[in-house]
Protein backbone atom coordinates (compact mmCIF):
# COMPACT_ATOMS: atom_id res chain seq x y z
CA UNK A 1 0.00 0.00 0.00
CA UNK A 2 0.83 3.58 -0.91
CA UNK A 3 0.74 5.88 2.06
CA UNK A 4 1.15 9.82 1.91
CA UNK A 5 2.39 11.39 5.04
CA UNK A 6 1.58 14.93 4.95
CA UNK A 7 3.56 17.17 7.11
CA UNK A 8 2.20 20.45 8.83
CA UNK A 9 3.39 21.54 12.24
CA UNK A 10 5.04 18.23 13.19
CA UNK A 11 8.95 18.59 11.50
CA UNK A 12 10.58 16.13 12.72
CA UNK A 13 11.22 12.26 12.73
CA UNK A 14 11.22 11.48 16.10
CA UNK A 15 7.74 11.22 18.82
CA UNK A 16 6.02 10.91 15.56
CA UNK A 17 2.68 8.93 15.69
CA UNK A 18 1.59 9.28 12.34
CA UNK A 19 5.30 8.71 10.61
CA UNK A 20 5.58 5.81 12.98
CA UNK A 21 1.84 4.36 11.51
CA UNK A 22 3.08 5.85 7.91
CA UNK A 23 6.06 3.73 8.08
CA UNK A 24 4.51 0.14 8.29
CA UNK A 25 3.56 0.15 4.51
CA UNK A 26 5.32 -0.30 1.10
CA UNK A 27 5.60 3.02 0.13
CA UNK A 28 5.66 5.98 2.13
CA UNK A 29 6.02 9.58 0.18
CA UNK A 30 6.45 12.28 2.49
CA UNK A 31 4.98 15.69 1.96
CA UNK A 32 4.88 19.30 2.52
CA UNK A 33 2.69 21.33 0.98
CA UNK A 34 3.80 25.26 0.82
CA UNK A 35 0.35 26.81 0.39
CA UNK A 36 0.90 30.35 -0.73
CA UNK A 37 -2.53 31.53 0.08
CA UNK A 38 -1.90 30.49 4.10
CA UNK A 39 1.15 32.62 3.96
CA UNK A 40 -0.97 36.09 2.55
CA UNK A 41 -2.75 35.76 5.88
CA UNK A 42 -2.89 38.36 8.07
CA UNK A 43 -1.58 36.40 11.12
CA UNK A 44 1.78 34.93 9.45
CA UNK A 45 4.84 36.84 8.53
CA UNK A 46 7.85 36.54 7.24
CA UNK A 47 9.79 35.21 10.53
CA UNK A 48 7.39 32.51 10.61
CA UNK A 49 8.40 31.60 7.54
CA UNK A 50 11.91 32.00 7.94
CA UNK A 51 11.56 29.88 11.14
CA UNK A 52 9.77 27.38 8.79
CA UNK A 53 11.99 27.07 5.82
CA UNK A 54 14.61 26.28 8.19
CA UNK A 55 12.84 23.34 9.52
CA UNK A 56 12.42 22.49 6.84
CA UNK A 57 15.66 22.09 5.58
CA UNK A 58 16.73 20.39 8.80
CA UNK A 59 13.71 17.99 8.17
CA UNK A 60 14.83 16.88 4.67
CA UNK A 61 18.32 16.28 5.76
CA UNK A 62 16.18 14.03 8.60
CA UNK A 63 14.24 12.28 6.01
CA UNK A 64 17.44 11.72 3.49
CA UNK A 65 19.27 10.01 6.33
CA UNK A 66 16.44 7.00 6.22
CA UNK A 67 17.06 7.08 2.67
CA UNK A 68 13.54 9.18 1.73
CA UNK A 69 13.53 12.08 0.57
CA UNK A 70 10.80 15.28 1.79
CA UNK A 71 8.71 16.28 -1.29
CA UNK A 72 7.74 19.83 -1.50
CA UNK A 73 4.58 20.85 -3.14
CA UNK A 74 3.77 24.87 -3.64
CA UNK A 75 -0.14 25.51 -4.30
CA UNK A 76 -3.75 24.54 -2.87
CA UNK A 77 -3.27 21.33 -0.56
CA UNK A 78 -6.06 19.51 -2.52
CA UNK A 79 -4.80 20.49 -5.92
CA UNK A 80 -1.52 19.46 -4.71
CA UNK A 81 -3.31 15.89 -3.71
CA UNK A 82 -5.25 15.68 -6.68
CA UNK A 83 -1.81 16.00 -8.92
CA UNK A 84 -0.17 13.82 -6.74
CA UNK A 85 -2.94 11.53 -6.80
CA UNK A 86 -2.44 10.90 -10.35
CA UNK A 87 1.06 10.35 -10.27
CA UNK A 88 0.84 8.09 -7.22
CA UNK A 89 -2.67 6.12 -6.63
CA UNK A 90 -1.88 6.41 -2.89
CA UNK A 91 -4.47 4.76 -0.82
CA UNK A 92 -4.15 6.45 2.36
CA UNK A 93 -3.35 9.63 3.92
CA UNK A 94 -1.78 10.14 7.57
CA UNK A 95 -1.40 13.03 8.77
CA UNK A 96 -1.23 14.66 12.81
CA UNK A 97 -4.37 16.21 13.91
CA UNK A 98 -4.02 20.07 13.73
CA UNK A 99 -5.37 22.68 15.60
CA UNK A 100 -4.31 25.69 13.19
CA UNK A 101 -6.48 28.99 12.51
CA UNK A 102 -9.59 29.22 10.94
CA UNK A 103 -7.98 29.05 7.01
CA UNK A 104 -6.47 25.70 8.62
CA UNK A 105 -9.63 24.60 9.51
CA UNK A 106 -11.28 25.63 6.46
CA UNK A 107 -8.98 23.38 4.58
CA UNK A 108 -8.35 20.50 6.51
CA UNK A 109 -12.42 20.37 5.54
CA UNK A 110 -11.90 20.57 1.80
CA UNK A 111 -9.19 17.82 1.80
CA UNK A 112 -11.49 15.29 3.91
CA UNK A 113 -14.09 15.75 1.16
CA UNK A 114 -11.49 15.28 -1.46
CA UNK A 115 -10.25 12.29 0.30
CA UNK A 116 -13.88 10.90 0.32
CA UNK A 117 -15.02 11.35 -2.94
CA UNK A 118 -11.75 9.27 -4.14
CA UNK A 119 -12.00 6.66 -1.24
CA UNK A 120 -8.68 7.64 0.18
CA UNK A 121 -8.56 7.23 4.29
CA UNK A 122 -7.33 9.93 5.72
CA UNK A 123 -6.11 8.70 9.12
CA UNK A 124 -5.42 11.71 12.33
CA UNK A 125 -3.20 10.87 14.69
CA UNK A 126 -2.62 13.74 18.11
CA UNK A 127 0.53 14.59 19.05
CA UNK A 128 -0.18 17.00 22.12
CA UNK A 129 -2.68 16.64 25.12
CA UNK A 130 -5.13 18.45 22.86
CA UNK A 131 -8.38 15.94 22.50
CA UNK A 132 -10.55 16.54 19.22
CA UNK A 133 -14.74 15.94 19.89
CA UNK A 134 -14.29 17.21 23.30
CA UNK A 135 -17.67 18.43 24.39
CA UNK A 136 -16.68 19.53 28.08
CA UNK A 137 -13.72 19.82 29.93
CA UNK A 138 -14.57 17.41 32.95
CA UNK A 139 -12.27 14.38 32.71
CA UNK A 140 -9.72 16.37 30.35
CA UNK A 141 -6.63 15.83 32.51
CA UNK A 142 -6.45 12.41 32.63
CA UNK A 143 -6.78 12.15 29.28
CA UNK A 144 -3.90 14.79 29.20
CA UNK A 145 -2.03 13.42 31.41
CA UNK A 146 -2.47 9.79 29.85
CA UNK A 147 -0.66 10.98 26.66
CA UNK A 148 1.96 12.80 28.17
CA UNK A 149 3.09 9.26 29.69
CA UNK A 150 2.87 6.80 26.94
CA UNK A 151 5.83 5.90 25.24
CA UNK A 152 7.71 8.51 22.62
CA UNK A 153 7.44 6.74 19.40
CA UNK A 154 11.11 5.83 18.08
CA UNK A 155 11.90 6.94 14.68
CA UNK A 156 11.98 4.26 12.22
CA UNK A 157 15.12 2.97 11.40
CA UNK A 158 14.73 3.51 7.27
CA UNK A 159 11.97 4.60 4.96
CA UNK A 160 11.28 2.98 1.36
CA UNK A 161 13.42 5.37 -1.18
CA UNK A 162 10.79 8.24 -2.43
CA UNK A 163 12.19 9.47 -5.85
CA UNK A 164 9.90 11.83 -6.83
CA UNK A 165 10.94 15.61 -7.93
CA UNK A 166 10.28 18.45 -4.88
CA UNK A 167 9.86 21.88 -5.50
CA UNK A 168 12.15 24.14 -4.33
CA UNK A 169 11.78 26.06 -0.66
CA UNK A 170 10.25 28.94 -2.06
CA UNK A 171 10.12 32.63 -0.28
CA UNK A 172 6.67 33.78 0.04
CA UNK A 173 6.76 36.77 2.42
CA UNK A 174 7.65 40.21 2.18
CA UNK A 175 11.09 41.16 4.26
CA UNK A 176 11.05 41.19 7.39
CA UNK A 177 13.80 42.44 9.49
CA UNK A 178 13.79 40.63 13.05
CA UNK A 179 17.78 40.79 13.51
CA UNK A 180 17.29 38.66 16.65
CA UNK A 181 15.16 35.77 15.33
CA UNK A 182 15.31 32.21 17.20
CA UNK A 183 16.55 29.39 14.31
CA UNK A 184 14.73 26.81 13.17
CA UNK A 185 15.41 23.07 13.42
CA UNK A 186 14.99 20.47 15.56
CA UNK A 187 18.66 20.57 16.72
CA UNK A 188 18.18 24.05 18.04
CA UNK A 189 15.18 22.50 19.90
CA UNK A 190 16.97 20.02 21.64
CA UNK A 191 20.39 21.90 22.27
CA UNK A 192 17.51 24.19 23.97
CA UNK A 193 15.78 22.00 25.98
CA UNK A 194 19.35 20.58 27.44
CA UNK A 195 20.27 23.69 28.28
CA UNK A 196 17.16 24.94 29.89
CA UNK A 197 17.39 21.74 31.86
CA UNK A 198 20.91 21.54 33.30
CA UNK A 199 21.61 25.15 33.14
CA UNK A 200 19.39 28.37 32.21
CA UNK A 201 16.45 26.76 34.23
CA UNK A 202 17.35 27.12 37.82
CA UNK A 203 15.88 30.84 38.40
CA UNK A 204 12.99 29.77 36.02
CA UNK A 205 10.16 30.55 38.56
CA UNK A 206 12.06 33.43 39.91
CA UNK A 207 13.24 35.27 36.60
CA UNK A 208 10.42 34.51 34.14
CA UNK A 209 8.50 37.66 34.55
CA UNK A 210 11.68 39.99 34.11
CA UNK A 211 11.88 41.18 30.56
CA UNK A 212 15.97 40.72 30.84
CA UNK A 213 16.59 37.82 32.71
CA UNK A 214 13.35 36.03 31.23
CA UNK A 215 14.84 35.81 27.86
CA UNK A 216 17.62 33.63 29.10
CA UNK A 217 15.47 31.94 31.75
CA UNK A 218 12.56 31.17 30.11
CA UNK A 219 13.09 27.62 27.51
CA UNK A 220 12.28 29.25 24.30
CA UNK A 221 11.13 26.31 22.76
CA UNK A 222 8.04 28.18 22.69
CA UNK A 223 8.61 28.18 18.43
CA UNK A 224 9.62 24.75 18.02
CA UNK A 225 6.52 23.56 19.82
CA UNK A 226 4.38 25.59 17.52
CA UNK A 227 5.81 24.07 14.34
CA UNK A 228 6.53 20.69 15.76
CA UNK A 229 10.29 20.24 15.62
CA UNK A 230 10.01 18.74 18.98
CA UNK A 231 7.10 17.58 21.23
CA UNK A 232 5.17 18.83 24.03
CA UNK A 233 5.67 14.68 25.04
CA UNK A 234 9.09 15.03 24.71
CA UNK A 235 9.66 18.14 27.08
CA UNK A 236 7.16 16.86 29.77
CA UNK A 237 9.20 13.60 30.18
CA UNK A 238 12.88 15.14 29.82
CA UNK A 239 11.87 17.58 32.66
CA UNK A 240 9.98 15.06 34.75
CA UNK A 241 13.16 12.56 34.98
CA UNK A 242 15.26 16.13 35.70
CA UNK A 243 12.86 16.34 38.59
CA UNK A 244 13.96 13.13 39.74
CA UNK A 245 17.29 14.09 39.35
CA UNK A 246 16.96 17.25 41.57
CA UNK A 247 14.37 15.90 44.24
CA UNK A 248 15.50 16.24 47.56
CA UNK A 249 18.69 18.17 46.69
CA UNK A 250 18.03 21.58 49.21
CA UNK A 251 18.06 25.27 47.98
CA UNK A 252 18.71 25.22 44.53
CA UNK A 253 16.09 26.37 42.79
CA UNK A 254 15.26 23.47 40.53
CA UNK A 255 12.87 21.72 42.24
CA UNK A 256 10.41 24.65 41.90
CA UNK A 257 11.47 25.69 38.33
CA UNK A 258 10.99 22.41 37.60
CA UNK A 259 7.49 22.19 38.93
CA UNK A 260 6.58 25.53 37.21
CA UNK A 261 7.44 24.66 34.47
CA UNK A 262 5.68 21.38 34.14
CA UNK A 263 2.79 23.18 34.81
CA UNK A 264 3.00 25.90 32.04
CA UNK A 265 3.59 22.94 29.68
CA UNK A 266 -0.27 21.65 31.05
CA UNK A 267 -1.55 25.29 30.41
CA UNK A 268 -0.67 25.24 26.62
CA UNK A 269 -2.09 22.61 25.98
CA UNK A 270 -5.35 23.39 28.11
CA UNK A 271 -5.48 26.76 25.81
CA UNK A 272 -4.89 24.96 23.03
CA UNK A 273 -8.13 23.08 23.45
CA UNK A 274 -10.22 26.09 24.04
CA UNK A 275 -9.60 26.43 20.26
CA UNK A 276 -10.12 22.91 19.55
CA UNK A 277 -13.37 23.11 20.57
CA UNK A 278 -14.53 26.41 19.37
CA UNK A 279 -12.88 27.51 16.50
CA UNK A 280 -14.99 30.86 16.54
CA UNK A 281 -13.25 31.96 19.22
CA UNK A 282 -10.50 32.99 16.67
CA UNK A 283 -12.92 35.82 15.01
CA UNK A 284 -15.91 35.88 18.13
CA UNK A 285 -16.50 37.05 21.85
CA UNK A 286 -15.67 33.94 23.71
CA UNK A 287 -18.62 35.22 26.39
CA UNK A 288 -21.07 36.48 23.39
CA UNK A 289 -21.89 39.43 25.61
CA UNK A 290 -19.79 40.98 24.97
CA UNK A 291 -19.81 41.53 21.46
CA UNK A 292 -19.88 45.66 20.58
CA UNK A 293 -18.20 46.30 23.73
CA UNK A 294 -15.22 48.03 21.97
CA UNK A 295 -15.21 49.71 18.60
CA UNK A 296 -14.79 47.13 15.82
CA UNK A 297 -12.94 49.55 13.28
CA UNK A 298 -10.35 51.11 15.92
CA UNK A 299 -8.76 54.41 16.04
CA UNK A 300 -6.26 54.03 13.73
CA UNK A 301 -4.07 56.75 15.28
CA UNK A 302 -3.92 54.44 18.96
CA UNK A 303 -3.36 51.49 17.15
CA UNK A 304 -0.60 52.44 15.26
CA UNK A 305 1.27 53.87 17.59
CA UNK A 306 0.81 50.22 19.67
CA UNK A 307 2.10 48.64 16.94
CA UNK A 308 5.39 50.45 16.54
CA UNK A 309 6.52 51.76 20.42
CA UNK A 310 5.70 55.48 20.18
CA UNK A 311 2.78 55.33 22.69
CA UNK A 312 4.54 57.83 25.15
CA UNK A 313 4.67 54.99 27.95
CA UNK A 314 8.25 53.63 27.76
CA UNK A 315 7.73 50.70 28.92
CA UNK A 316 5.08 49.57 26.94
CA UNK A 317 6.89 51.15 23.90
CA UNK A 318 10.26 49.21 24.75
CA UNK A 319 8.34 45.83 25.08
CA UNK A 320 6.83 46.64 21.37
CA UNK A 321 10.09 47.48 20.25
CA UNK A 322 11.90 44.26 21.50
CA UNK A 323 9.07 42.20 20.08
CA UNK A 324 9.43 43.77 16.55
CA UNK A 325 13.54 42.67 16.70
CA UNK A 326 13.18 39.30 18.13
CA UNK A 327 9.90 37.82 17.65
CA UNK A 328 9.66 36.71 21.55
CA UNK A 329 8.27 38.39 24.68
CA UNK A 330 7.88 36.85 27.82
CA UNK A 331 4.34 35.85 28.89
CA UNK A 332 3.76 39.28 31.93
CA UNK A 333 5.02 41.20 28.58
CA UNK A 334 2.70 39.67 26.29
CA UNK A 335 0.07 40.18 28.74
CA UNK A 336 0.64 43.80 29.81
CA UNK A 337 1.07 44.78 26.24
CA UNK A 338 -2.54 43.42 25.31
CA UNK A 339 -4.08 44.53 28.31
CA UNK A 340 -2.87 47.97 27.84
CA UNK A 341 -4.12 48.24 24.01
CA UNK A 342 -7.59 46.65 25.42
CA UNK A 343 -8.27 48.59 28.53
CA UNK A 344 -5.78 52.42 28.19
CA UNK A 345 -6.23 52.25 24.80
CA UNK A 346 -9.55 50.66 24.34
CA UNK A 347 -8.70 48.94 21.43
CA UNK A 348 -10.72 45.47 20.01
CA UNK A 349 -8.52 42.10 20.13
CA UNK A 350 -9.36 41.67 16.38
CA UNK A 351 -7.51 44.89 15.65
CA UNK A 352 -4.33 44.04 17.72
CA UNK A 353 -4.27 40.11 17.75
CA UNK A 354 -3.33 40.05 14.18
CA UNK A 355 -0.38 42.30 14.45
CA UNK A 356 0.92 40.45 17.17
CA UNK A 357 0.46 37.26 16.11
CA UNK A 358 2.88 38.18 12.88
CA UNK A 359 5.31 39.49 14.98
CA UNK A 360 5.71 36.24 17.70
CA UNK A 361 8.03 33.68 15.70
CA UNK A 362 6.28 31.22 17.98
CA UNK A 363 2.22 32.17 17.37
CA UNK A 364 0.81 29.37 18.03
CA UNK A 365 -3.05 30.26 17.26
CA UNK A 366 -4.42 28.18 20.00
CA UNK A 367 -2.94 30.18 22.66
CA UNK A 368 -2.88 33.16 21.02
CA UNK A 369 -6.37 33.49 20.31
CA UNK A 370 -7.59 32.41 23.65
CA UNK A 371 -4.90 34.76 25.71
CA UNK A 372 -6.12 37.98 23.15
CA UNK A 373 -9.32 37.51 24.70
CA UNK A 374 -8.24 36.77 28.37
CA UNK A 375 -6.60 39.25 28.43
CA UNK A 376 -8.90 41.78 26.72
CA UNK A 377 -11.46 40.74 29.48
CA UNK A 378 -14.27 39.39 26.83
CA UNK A 379 -14.20 35.23 27.98
CA UNK A 380 -16.90 36.21 30.82
CA UNK A 381 -15.07 33.87 33.28
CA UNK A 382 -11.82 35.28 34.20
CA UNK A 383 -11.07 38.22 36.43
CA UNK A 384 -10.16 41.11 34.23
CA UNK A 385 -6.24 42.28 35.14
CA UNK A 386 -5.86 45.71 33.59
CA UNK A 387 -1.84 46.23 34.07
CA UNK A 388 -0.30 50.00 34.63
CA UNK A 389 2.46 50.11 32.28
CA UNK A 390 4.22 52.75 34.15
CA UNK A 391 4.54 50.23 37.37
CA UNK A 392 5.78 47.12 35.28
CA UNK A 393 8.23 49.01 33.85
CA UNK A 394 9.03 50.25 37.48
CA UNK A 395 9.19 46.61 38.93
CA UNK A 396 10.33 44.48 36.25
CA UNK A 397 12.83 46.77 34.70
CA UNK A 398 14.21 48.52 38.02
CA UNK A 399 17.49 49.67 36.93
CA UNK A 400 16.05 50.70 33.17
CA UNK A 401 18.52 48.60 31.24
CA UNK A 402 15.86 47.05 29.43
CA UNK A 403 13.86 50.12 28.57
CA UNK A 404 17.22 51.99 27.60
CA UNK A 405 18.04 49.49 25.10
CA UNK A 406 14.98 49.80 22.83
CA UNK A 407 14.84 53.74 23.84
CA UNK A 408 17.81 55.42 23.11
CA UNK A 409 16.40 58.35 22.49
CA UNK A 410 15.66 58.07 26.53
CA UNK A 411 19.37 58.05 27.64
CA UNK A 412 19.23 61.63 28.83
CA UNK A 413 16.41 60.96 31.41
CA UNK A 414 17.35 60.51 35.27
CA UNK A 415 16.18 56.76 36.43
CA UNK A 416 13.63 58.20 38.55
CA UNK A 417 11.69 59.81 35.64
CA UNK A 418 12.48 57.22 32.82
CA UNK A 419 9.12 55.69 33.12
CA UNK A 420 7.15 59.19 33.09
CA UNK A 421 9.75 61.17 31.37
CA UNK A 422 6.56 64.10 31.17
CA UNK A 423 7.71 64.60 35.09
CA UNK A 424 10.94 65.55 34.01
CA UNK A 425 12.07 69.36 34.05
CA UNK A 426 13.50 68.43 31.09
CA UNK A 427 11.27 66.61 29.04
CA UNK A 428 9.91 69.77 26.91
CA UNK A 429 13.55 69.14 24.93
CA UNK A 430 12.13 65.38 24.30
CA UNK A 431 8.26 65.11 23.71
CA UNK A 432 7.00 65.38 20.75
CA UNK A 433 10.35 66.35 19.25
CA UNK A 434 12.94 62.86 19.74
CA UNK A 435 10.26 61.14 21.74
CA UNK A 436 6.28 61.51 21.70
CA UNK A 437 4.41 62.44 24.62
CA UNK A 438 1.84 60.09 25.61
CA UNK A 439 -1.37 59.41 23.77
CA UNK A 440 -3.64 58.95 27.21
CA UNK A 441 -3.70 59.76 30.80
CA UNK A 442 -2.77 55.75 32.32
CA UNK A 443 -4.74 56.88 35.59
CA UNK A 444 -7.87 57.99 33.99
CA UNK A 445 -8.12 55.65 30.82
CA UNK A 446 -7.50 53.00 33.59
CA UNK A 447 -10.49 54.39 35.94
CA UNK A 448 -12.79 54.92 32.78
CA UNK A 449 -12.17 50.62 31.38
CA UNK A 450 -12.78 49.67 34.66
CA UNK A 451 -15.84 51.03 35.04
CA UNK A 452 -17.19 49.85 31.47
CA UNK A 453 -15.73 46.10 31.84
CA UNK A 454 -17.34 45.68 35.51
CA UNK A 455 -20.72 47.55 34.16
CA UNK A 456 -20.31 44.82 31.61
CA UNK A 457 -19.62 42.17 34.11
CA UNK A 458 -22.90 43.07 36.01
CA UNK A 459 -25.57 42.77 33.35
CA UNK A 460 -24.09 39.52 31.16
CA UNK A 461 -26.46 36.75 31.17
CA UNK A 462 -25.53 34.13 33.54
CA UNK A 463 -26.47 31.14 31.48
CA UNK A 464 -23.79 32.29 28.51
CA UNK A 465 -21.21 32.73 31.85
CA UNK A 466 -22.18 28.89 32.18
CA UNK A 467 -21.76 27.46 29.14
CA UNK A 468 -18.82 29.03 28.74
CA UNK A 469 -17.23 27.60 31.82
CA UNK A 470 -18.68 23.55 31.35
CA UNK A 471 -16.77 23.76 27.71
CA UNK A 472 -14.23 25.43 28.63
CA UNK A 473 -13.11 26.49 32.29
CA UNK A 474 -10.23 24.44 33.77
CA UNK A 475 -10.64 21.77 36.19
CA UNK A 476 -8.19 22.52 39.41
CA UNK A 477 -7.52 21.34 42.86
CA UNK A 478 -6.25 23.99 45.59
CA UNK A 479 -2.83 23.81 44.62
CA UNK A 480 -3.87 24.62 40.59
CA UNK A 481 -3.53 21.14 39.28
CA UNK A 482 -5.23 20.12 36.81
CA UNK A 483 -7.77 17.31 37.83
CA UNK A 484 -10.98 15.39 36.94
CA UNK A 485 -13.38 16.91 38.68
CA UNK A 486 -16.89 18.71 37.40
CA UNK A 487 -17.28 22.59 36.58
CA UNK A 488 -17.94 24.85 39.52
CA UNK A 489 -21.55 25.15 40.81
CA UNK A 490 -23.47 27.75 39.20
CA UNK A 491 -23.62 29.03 42.36
CA UNK A 492 -19.91 29.26 42.48
CA UNK A 493 -17.56 31.76 41.23
CA UNK A 494 -15.26 30.58 39.26
CA UNK A 495 -11.70 31.18 40.25
CA UNK A 496 -9.97 33.41 38.06
CA UNK A 497 -6.47 31.65 38.26
CA UNK A 498 -6.49 31.15 34.76
CA UNK A 499 -5.82 34.81 33.97
CA UNK A 500 -3.02 35.14 36.31
CA UNK A 501 -1.08 32.01 35.48
CA UNK A 502 2.13 32.51 33.04
CA UNK A 503 2.87 30.71 29.94
CA UNK A 504 5.94 31.43 29.37
CA UNK A 505 7.89 28.67 27.60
Amino acid sequence: MTTVLWFKRDLRIYDHPALALAARDVDVVPLYVVEPEYWALPDTSGRQCAFLQESLSDLQTALQGLGSNLVIRVGDAVTVLQELYQTVKFERLVSHEETGNAWTYTRDKRVAEWARGYGIRWTELPQSGVVRRLYGRDGWAGRRNAFMTQAQKDSPKALPPCDLPSDPIPTLCAPDPCPDRQPGGRDHALSLLGGFLTERGHTYRKDMSSPLEGATACSRLSPHLALGTITIREVVQATAARQREVKGVPRNGWAGSLKSFQSRLAWRDHFMQKLEDEPALEHRCLHRAYEGMRPLEPDQSRLSAWENGETGLPFLDACMRSLRATGWLNFRMRAMVVSVASYHLWLDWRSTGPHLARMFTDYEPGIHWSQMQMQSGTTGINTPRIYNPIKQGTEQDPTGAFTRRWLPELADVPDKHLQTPWTWEGAGRLLGKTYPAPIIDVADAARTARERIFTMRRSVDQLETQRVIHKHASRKDSAGHFVNDRAPRKSRRPKPDDAQLKLDL
